[in-house]
């Protein structure tokens, strides 16, 4: 079933506690890309996912290679077939006297994982693309069998394809340490799904696992 509507920045009405980067992109998306967190891969100052930073810039250019971005270095991309979420998506701010650092606390990353969850079910797309350890760890535990087998190292399994229940994940390791080959396996590998009858591919034993 199709999402009606022609919102393209927290398409579906997420509300969330604190300032936030929501989902961004095409609502009836088949590639959802799941990114780790603002800080991370961009999208504070823009309030769109991976906008803002390296990391942003160079998965932009890829996506743009591909068809799913008109324009490589947008901070409101055009988007078709292409949804982008965090898990998690509010900006962080660590707590009075804490120690600063650039990641959240795994008890806000589990507190946040409900909104990624309910973008998921919405978008309802075929490919996962895992930006990140974060994503790729989240990916395999909660959308595989594979958690025990394979690792969470997104720069082992960059580019690859992996067995999901309901989706083909493809693991991406972080993009502000990209080389360049690294960025051409990328571009080939989803030239390859976007060239094939990917619709078919849940359920369907490919590279990985």
């Amino acid at each position: 079933m199709e999402n009606v509507t022609s919102e393209v920045s927290n398409p579906f009405g997420i509300r969330y506690p604190g300032p936030a980067v929501p989902g961004y992109g095409d609502a009836n998306a088949d590639i959802h890309v799941v990114g780790d967190h603002p800080g991370r891969h961009g999208g504070a100052g823009t309030g769109v996912p991976f906008t803002g930073r390296v990391a942003g810039v160079r998965l932009q250019r890829v996506l743009h290679a591909v068809g799913l971005l008109a324009e490589p270095y947008a901070d409101r991309p055009d988007a078709t077939n292409c949804f982008c979420s965090y898990a998690h998506p509010e900006v962080w701010t660590p707590a009075e006297g804490s120690r600063a650092t650039l990641d959240p606390d795994e008890a806000s990353y589990a507190d946040a994982e409900r909104y990624l969850d309910a973008e998921l079910r919405a978008v309802n797309a075929h490919i996962l693309v895992l930006v990140g350890d974060r994503a790729l760890g989240y990916g395999l535990r909660e959308h595989t069998a594979l958690a025990d087998r394979l690792p969470v190292d997104a720069a082992a399994l960059h580019a690859e394809e992996v067995t999901g229940r309901g989706f083909l994940l493809v693991p991406v390791t972080e993009p502000a340490d990209w080389t360049p080959v690294e960025e051409r396996s990328l571009r080939e590998r989803l030239e390859t799904i976007l060239g094939r009858d990917y619709r078919q591919t849940k359920g369907v034993a490919t590279t990985v696992g």
